[in-house]
């Protein structure tokens, strides 16, 4: 149900990137992307956090989704009068789903220049079949 609800969610944030909604939108939401390796074996996330200061992140890892949680913070506005505002601020929660395959418990993150890296090792998947013996109880 909770997976549900943060799919529900995820998909109104979506709509408000559509560009006419774009200027009722308060809420920053980093762009991200995802792609595998075969040598090594890898997923790698990429989130795009120019003026987050990593120590405004965090990073979940469960075995269904990798999920980054922060704030990008406005800077002070004192003696400040905009003219334009564009720049998104605020907290963040982005879940990125999972395949099975991968061992979040040997996940490795970096921040460098805006950017967030994650890298999860994936596991071998079996290739070719497998004879499985049949164990037969004859009482």
């Amino acid at each position: 149900m909770e997976r549900l609800s943060e799919e529900i969610e995820e998909l109104f944030s979506d709509l408000w990137q559509v560009p006419r909604f774009s200027g009722l939108r308060r809420a920053f939401r980093p762009e991200v992307d995802c792609f595998r390796t075969s040598d090594p074996a890898t997923l790698t996330i990429v989130a795009e956090l120019a003026g987050v200061d990593p120590r405004d992140v965090r990073i979940d890892a469960t075995p269904e989704a990798l999920v980054l949680h922060g704030e990008r913070r406005r800077p002070a506005a004192a003696g400040r009068v905009y003219q334009q505002m564009g720049i998104e601020y605020g907290p963040f929660h982005v879940a990125v789903p999972l395949p099975p395959d991968v061992d979040t418990a040997a996940a490795k993150a970096t921040y460098e220049r805006g950017l967030l890296t994650v890298v999860l090792p994936v596991a071998p998947r079996q290739t070719r079949a497998v004879k499985v013996p049949i164990e037969v109880d004859a009482r």
